[in-house]
């Protein structure tokens, strides 16, 4: 699975993710809040290619029957139960996503697309039709509609590889310490948001990723075909990564500009 990860292309991916122009600007409440309204779509689509490996790997339907890797169901059900019940911070439990929606209220950021998207697929809209309705940007769109279908079409090892390779470690330290620099300012508004950041970066950095790794390490084997074809789905998730950074950058610099003017 090392050589995998160690994959020039894919490192060089993870270095534009990491150094990109896009931390830099989110030097203000305001920029953050367009960056929350933007990125809250990400957190969404990474439940359901999560829901869709737990899907393939363990058995969800009646009557039940066991899956063939009874290591691999473990360590996906473990990341299942902390992304999608973790602590909430306040005594509860939730989702990733409810607890990013909470944060983006708390720090009064727009949750109207968001909420717009949720209520349409609630209705019974399509995917496609609901990114509409929510007038949701391009990229992003484009990124929540690459997710969705290698959750609902993609074979077991490229679905991994996306979600393992090509979802971990996105937000960097530096990233952190900017956000810590805002919550000092303002405690209030972004107190949730960073819980959010540290919740996340713990459990990637410490079970979760590690987890997601060998679960593709257990899928590809030595396989030459489903190692090139895992890489190729990394990198492709990595790459529309980087399209909706570069559209969520050019939206905080553009709002900076109109204030300024």
């Amino acid at each position: 699975m090392d050589s995998l990860g160690s994959d020039a292309e894919l490192v060089s991916l993870r270095r534009l993710l990491v150094e990109h122009p896009l931390y830099r600007s989110l030097n203000d409440p305001a920029a953050v809040c367009i960056f929350q309204q933007h990125h809250v779509f990400c957190v969404w689509d990474f439940m359901s290619l999560l829901k869709a490996l737990q899907r393939h790997l363990t058995c969800v339907e009646v009557p039940w029957l066991p899956g063939p890797d009874p290591f691999a169901r473990r360590l996906i059900n473990e990341i299942v139960l902390g992304e999608e019940t973790d602590e909430d911070g306040e005594g509860g439990y939730c989702s990733h996503f409810e607890l990013y929606l909470a944060a983006m209220q708390n720090a009064g950021a727009d949750t109207a697309p968001i909420e717009a998207f949720l209520t349409a697929l609630r209705a019974g809209q399509s995917v496609e039709a609901a990114l509409r309705l929510a007038n949701v940007p391009p990229a992003t769109s484009a990124f929540v509609r690459r997710s969705l279908d290698t959750a609902t079409r993609g074979e077991l090892h490229c679905l991994a590889a996306a979600f393992a390779l090509g979802r971990e470690d996105v937000i960097p330290a530096m990233f952190v310490q900017l956000l810590e620099r805002l919550t000092a300012a303002e405690p209030k508004r972004f107190a949730r948001f960073l819980f959010y950041l540290r919740r996340h970066v713990d459990l990637d950095g410490d079970s979760h990723g590690p987890a997601a790794l060998r679960i593709v390490a257990r899928i590809c084997g030595s396989d030459v075909r489903l190692r090139r074809e895992a890489l190729a789905a990394a990198r492709a998730s990595l790459t529309a990564r980087l399209h909706v950074w570069d559209e969520i950058h050019s939206a905080v610099i553009g709002s900076a500009a109109s204030h300024a003017n």
